[in-house]
């Protein structure tokens, strides 16, 4: 047989070959992480010189920003620095006058729409509840030729309505005379829910002791017809007195003062035309039944109509201004 031959163990170079690739790799690892360190620290110089170029420009454009604006010189300035140049009262060294004016205070007068809406609504209702009633009215008002125990007749058929409109004229009367006070300033300290309805009240008086006296001087003389005819003219122009002014009411209450100044001399002027038309148709109605000149119903218009009037208005005046009467 042949003789056994000894191979040498292939293990041992085998860990040895291990040994030396893994000794060979080795090295390639420390030069990788020498190459990246540099490459690191260069990125990391180049960002924070980054970082430092950006905050530079962000401080340029604060600084930018913070630069005011030139504003332009307006057409304004300009006049009103041609003005301390020209004007002689506005030079150093001359007098100088303060314009001022008190300080009125405020007056919460909302109260007055809900009362000119009440006006007005209470107008409406009887016109829309009494239309024939209103139309005989106008109708009597226009045509002074009709017989006046026609209209008289037409009229007396309705006495509800007659005495609401009559009650219609005292109030509207009343508010107007309120109003004009108001935009005179006659009396500025007054309380409106106390002048309101004394002058209401004082309208009525005045024409109820009028109808009242008219009533006892026809009884007196024996004249009761021509009494009740004047009391009918009357009091027709006091009802179409009452509708026209209610227009006049809202102007002069809601619109500005220049507007209410014009529309109140307007009423005024109206108010003077129907008066004179009254005595106009009284003058002819009276004529029908008495002999008279002019000179005594001059005389007449100014003792029971005109001097009455001045005398409660001088009165109330006195009341207010003064507290005695």
């Amino acid at each position: 047989m042949p003789p056994a031959v000894k191979k040498k163990p292939v293990i041992t170079r085998t860990a040895a070959d291990s040994s030396r690739a893994k000794a060979r790799t080795a090295p390639v690892k420390r030069d990788s992480t020498r190459a990246a360190l540099p490459a690191v620290a260069r990125i990391k110089k180049d960002t924070t010189k980054l970082l430092k170029d950006t905050a530079h420009l962000k401080t340029d454009s604060l600084a930018l920003a913070a630069v005011p604006k030139v504003k332009p010189v307006s057409a304004y300035d300009l006049y009103l620095k041609k003005i301390s140049q020209e004007n002689v009262f506005l030079k150093p060294g001359k007098p100088r006058f303060v314009d001022t004016n008190p300080i009125r205070p405020y007056r919460n007068m909302d109260w007055l729409i809900y009362l000119m809406a009440g006006v007005m609504l209470i107008l409406s209702v009887i016109r829309l509840a009494y239309r024939k009633y209103f139309s005989d009215l106008f109708r009597a008002f226009l045509n002074p030729t009709l017989s006046q125990r026609q209209l008289k007749d037409q009229l007396s058929q309705s006495p509800f309505p007659n005495m609401l409109l009559n009650i219609f004229f005292a109030i509207v009367l009343g508010l107007y005379f309120y109003l004009v006070l108001y935009r005179q300033q006659v009396f500025p300290q007054a309380e409106p829910w106390l002048l309101i309805p004394g002058l209401i009240v004082m309208v009525a008086v005045v024409y109820g002791f009028k109808y009242v006296m008219l009533r006892f001087c026809g009884w007196l003389f024996g004249n009761s017809e021509l009494a009740d005819a004047y009391i009918f003219i009357l009091y027709l122009i006091n009802k179409i007195l009452g509708v026209l002014l209610v227009p006049f009411l809202v102007i002069i209450a809601f619109c500005t003062p220049e507007i209410a100044r014009t529309f109140l001399y307007i009423s005024l002027f109206f108010i003077v035309l129907l008066i004179i038309y009254r005595y106009i148709r009284s003058y002819s109605l009276v004529r029908q039944y008495l002999s008279f000149s002019k000179l005594h119903f001059f005389l007449y218009l100014c003792a029971f109509e005109v001097a009455p009037v001045l005398i409660l208005t001088k009165v109330l005046q006195n009341i207010w201004l003064t507290g005695n009467p």
